[in-house]
């Protein structure tokens, strides 16, 4: 079970998918706290235009009922009529008088729809009456009423007395009604001629305080300073709740309050000390917030279900490519290297197993390199052992003679067969090592060319000039002599006049070239073509053992100039030490001359023969 969950499968999917739950759960929380503050403010803002355009429509009203009063209390005609009833004891005159008045007081009650009744009270007792259902029977003892006294009471000024249930003069009315009334004065000289009461209908007010309501339950109200309730949209009017706590504000300002569990929206009219109160519970305003929570949980849930999905497929993209890379991985670590891994999968993956595939190709190469170098190695031990008959005892016994022959004061011939000596002393060395250097590979060129010299009685000169830098350079064993030798016998040899054999080295493009040319006869230009398709194409390392044996074949062919270790096998050794790109390149044209140039890498600092 751990170990299914270190797989980077599962741990791709669970990463991948708490990073998507992680950054869902943010992003919700932060919509639905910006959604519920969204839907917050809307509804304050809401409840404070509603509420403003109640107590723009409420002070309308009220200044429609205040215009009412003022033009009662300007009609001169209906104050001198009531002045010469309380002073006249005439019936004519009184009964006249009184029909004037009722008259002026109807004209007042049909200009609005809304008025319920209209009523003066004179100074002297008298009371004056247009109302709807009035049948002249009001309360006797309406002097020593509340709304009376607040009438007297006042200076002048409009007295709102409220929403009261029933008329407050007329005992018949049992209907809600809007009350308000004011005093009359004499506008000659200010005295009090009486009061004036007006009973109106309470829905234009109730109507106009509805606009506060936001939700079913929301309840409005309107409280005078001392809290004493003046109208109220509310059925129940019991338990009604207490204003003491809620803060009055200016005229022309709006107090919103959603600290307790009701939002609370007040303001103030301006033609009154009244307040307009509007309560909302929170549970109407958190009904869209649950919506908007219930919804988000949909939302939720579906981008879980697609979360779990693009992780799932994700984690599968990825890892079912790395899978399949540590499945050959293991291939190759069986010792498996043909191989490969073909996939299509992200840019960096890709490019992992692109070079996955090239290790193991290159590892393949190198391995197949290692095996063919240590067959051409034996070979060539095998071929050199061959071509000197007990090389050990031929220069034992070359050194005897050497030095029969110094005794004899033979220096030329001692010269000869001292440099023979040393040239199986050389080649017969391969149990050592099959690397040498150059300097090591000069000497034994230098060897070979005094036995050449003598035995072409000087018709062969030898220019050396490599520059000390590259005497230490590693070189394969043999490299040198396979090439003089082959200059000097098919280049040299048949020349009619001096020949010259030199013997140098260039740098060219990170390359380290020691050539070698002479001035012989030169080669065919179709034995020359073939020796270079040969050199250049059939011998690389990635051709295998196939190659390997053909280059034996075409050694004891056309292309070997003599028994032992030719010229393709120089040229092959060099390769699986270096590589393809380095070798032999001969160029030779005919009675002009051969050039053979050892191609090497240059050497990095630091490098020692191995």
């Amino acid at each position: 079970m751990r170990r299914g969950m270190n797989s980077i499968h599962n741990r791709l999917f669970i990463l991948f998918m708490s990073g998507m739950l992680v950054l869902v759960g943010i992003v919700s929380v932060l919509y639905y706290q910006r959604t519920t503050q969204i839907i917050h403010n809307k509804i304050s803002d809401l409840a404070q235009k509603n509420i403003s355009q109640t107590v723009g429509l409420f002070d309308l009203l009220l200044q429609g009922y205040d215009s009412i009063t003022k033009s009662l209390n300007s009609n001169y005609e209906m104050l001198r009529l009531i002045e010469e009833r309380d002073a006249s004891t005439e019936m004519t005159v009184n009964i006249f008088n009184e029909r004037q008045i009722t008259n002026i007081l109807g004209a007042i009650y049909y200009s609005r729809d809304d008025i319920v009744g209209i009523h003066v009270i004179s100074s002297g007792g008298k009371n004056y009456n247009y109302a709807r259902n009035f049948d002249s029977v009001i309360d006797a003892n309406f002097s020593t009423t509340e709304w009376y006294q607040k009438l007297q009471d006042s200076s002048g000024e409009m007295v709102w007395l409220g929403l009261l249930q029933g008329s407050v003069i007329n005992q018949f009315q049992k209907e809600s009604m809007f009350v308000f009334g004011r005093k009359l004065f004499d506008l000659s000289d200010h005295r009090v001629i009486g009061v004036m009461l007006i009973e109106t209908n309470p829905q234009p007010i109730l109507a106009a305080l509805s606009n506060v309501t936001i939700s079913p339950n929301s309840k409005v109200y309107i409280v005078d300073q001392n809290d004493r309730l003046i109208a109220t949209t509310a059925e129940d009017k019991q338990n009604i709740p207490s204003f003491s706590g809620v803060k009055r504000p200016d005229v022309n300002n709006i107090i919103v309050d959603d600290r307790t569990d009701q939002l609370i929206v007040a303001a103030r009219a301006k033609m009154s000390d009244w307040t307009v109160v509007g309560l909302t519970p929170k549970g109407d305003i958190n009904a869209e917030v649950v919506k908007t929570r219930e919804y988000l949980y949909y939302v939720l849930v579906i981008l879980i279900f697609l979360a779990t999905a693009l992780a799932g497929l994700v984690s599968r993209t990825i890892a079912s490519p790395l899978k399949l890379l540590i499945r050959e991985m293991k291939q190759v670590e069986m010792g498996n290297f043909t191989g490969s891994v073909n996939v299509n999968s992200f840019e960096e993956i890709n490019s992992l197993v692109s070079s996955f595939n090239r290790m193991v190709y290159r590892m393949e190469e190198l391995i197949e390199r290692i095996t063919l170098a240590s067959m051409s190695e034996k070979n060539a031990e095998l071929q050199a052992l061959q071509s000197q008959v007990n090389p050990h005892f031929l220069y034992n016994t070359l050194d005897m003679i050497y030095w029969m022959l110094d005794e004899q004061e033979n220096d030329r011939l001692g010269k000869v067969i001292l440099s023979l000596s040393q040239m199986f002393r050389y080649s017969s060395d391969w149990q050592e090592a099959s690397q040498t250097t150059l300097r090591q590979e000069l000497e034994q060129m230098r060897h070979y060319l005094t036995i050449i010299e003598n035995r072409l009685e000087g018709r062969v000169q030898t220019v050396v000039d490599i520059e000390p830098e590259w005497l230490e350079v590693v070189m394969p064993k043999m490299t040198l002599q396979p090439i003089i030798e082959n200059a000097v016998k098919y280049g040299l040899e048949p020349l009619q006049k001096q020949g010259v054999l030199r013997v140098w080295t260039e740098v060219h493009d990170g390359e380290l070239h020691v050539v070698v040319a002479d001035n012989g006869v030169g080669i065919e230009e179709s034995l020359l073509q073939r020796m270079q398709s040969q050199l250049m194409g059939d011998f690389a390392v990635g051709d295998g053992l196939r190659n390997a044996r053909a280059s034996q074949q075409l050694e004891e062919g056309s292309m070997r100039p003599r028994r032992g270790i030719g010229l393709t096998n120089v040229h092959r050794r060099i390769v699986l030490m270096f590589g393809d790109s380095y070798g032999l390149r001969i160029t030779s044209k005919l009675e002009e001359g051969t050039t053979v140039t050892i191609v090497m890498p240059l050497p990095r600092k630091g490098d020692q023969l191995a």
